[in-house]
C-alpha cells in the first residue's frame, strides 16, 4: 500500500513551506503604501535623472560652457571658505554661549532666530537691505558719508562674498548649539585641575577642549559639507546666480539649465557634484561607525 506524505510531514524530509504571521501580514500591508511613495518620488525620480544624463555628449556640452566651469569654482570656493570660517566662529562662539549669565541667555535667543526663521523672507529681506537705490544699508551710508554705497550685488566677487556671508548668518547658530553640547560634555574637574596649574584660556583650550571636541568638530564639518554643496537659497535667493551667470554653484547651476530648456544638462551638472558628494558621505559614514 503506498504512503503519502504531506510537505509538513517530517518524514518526508521537505521542511514546510513558512507561513507569515497575523503581525507579519499587517506590517507588510502597512508598510507597503510607504515604499510605493519611495519608488515613485524618490527611486524614479533619481533614476530618471540618471537616464537623462547617461549621454557622454551631455559632459562634453559642459566642459565646453564657461558658466560651468566658473560654477564648480564658486562651489569650491564656497566650501573652502564658507565651511571653515562658519565652523570657526561657531567653535568659540560655542565658548561665549556656554557661560552662564543671564544676559548671555537671552541674547542667544536672539542668536538663534536667523536658522529659526525660514530661509525665504530672511534671505530676501538682505537682498532687499542691500538694493543699492532704496536698501536701508547704502541710505545709511549715505546719511553718515553723503556718498552713494557700493552696488553689492553687481560685482561677482563682492555678490559671492555677500552669499557666503548669509549661509554663515544663516546655520550658524545650528553649529554653535552642537558644539556647545560638545563643551557640556567635557568634565569641570579637567578645568578646576587647570585651573589649580595655573593655565590660562589658550591653554585650556589647547590641552583640554580642542583634544575633547575634536573629533565632534570634524564630524560637523564633513556633514556641513555635505549639506553646503545642496545649499540652494543662500545664492539663489540672494543672486539668482547674477550678475551675468557668474555666481552660480553647482546646487544652483541645474535651474539654469531648466530655464534654458536644457533637462539633460540640469541633470548632468548635478551629476557631477557626485564626486564631490560621496567622498564625504564615505568618510562621514566611516567616523559615525567608529
Amino acid at each position: 500500500m503506498a504512503i503519502t506524505l504531506s510537505a509538513s510531514d517530517p518524514l518526508s524530509g521537505t521542511p514546510a513551506a513558512p507561513r507569515l504571521s497575523t503581525p507579519q501580514v499587517w506590517g507588510i500591508l502597512l508598510i507597503a503604501p510607504y515604499v510605493l511613495v519611495f519608488l515613485a518620488f524618490v527611486v524614479y525620480p533619481v533614476g530618471y535623472g540618471f537616464w537623462l544624463a547617461r549621454a557622454p555628449s551631455n559632459y562634453v556640452a559642459l566642459a565646453n560652457d564657461p558658466i560651468f566651469a566658473r560654477a564648480a569654482v564658486n562651489t569650491l570656493i564656497f566650501l573652502v571658505i564658507g565651511i571653515n570660517l562658519k565652523m570657526l566662529i561657531a567653535l568659540f562662539l560655542s565658548g561665549f554661549f556656554v557661560q552662564q549669565r543671564a544676559w548671555i541667555r537671552w541674547l542667544s535667543v536672539i542668536f538663534i532666530l536667523p536658522w529659526a526663521v525660514p530661509s525665504i523672507p530672511t534671505i530676501l529681506s538682505v537682498r532687499f537691505m542691500l538694493n543699492p537705490e532704496w536698501g536701508v544699508v547704502n541710505q545709511l551710508i549715505f546719511k553718515f558719508t553723503g556718498d552713494d554705497g557700493p552696488n553689492w550685488l553687481n560685482d561677482p566677487a563682492v555678490a559671492l562674498a555677500m552669499a557666503i556671508g548669509v549661509h554663515i548668518w544663516k546655520s550658524l547658530p545650528f553649529w554653535t548649539l552642537i558644539l556647545m553640547t560638545g563643551r557640556l560634555a567635557i568634565s569641570q574637574d579637567l578645568f578646576e585641575a587647570a585651573d589649580v596649574d595655573g593655565a590660562n584660556w589658550w591653554q585650556k583650550f589647547r590641552f583640554i577642549t580642542w583634544p575633547s571636541m575634536q573629533p565632534l568638530y570634524l564630524t560637523c564639518t564633513l556633514l556641513s559639507m555635505i549639506w553646503t554643496l545642496g545649499d540652494f537659497n543662500s545664492v539663489y535667493l540672494l543672486t539668482g546666480g547674477g550678475p551675468a551667470d557668474l555666481t552660480h554653484v553647482l546646487s544652483t547651476l541645474g535651474i539654469r539649465y531648466l530655464r534654458l530648456d536644457q533637462l539633460n544638462l540640469a541633470m548632468a551638472s548635478i551629476v557631477c557634484a557626485m564626486p564631490l558628494v560621496l567622498p564625504l558621505v564615505y568618510f562621514m559614514m566611516k567616523r559615525l561607525s567608529r
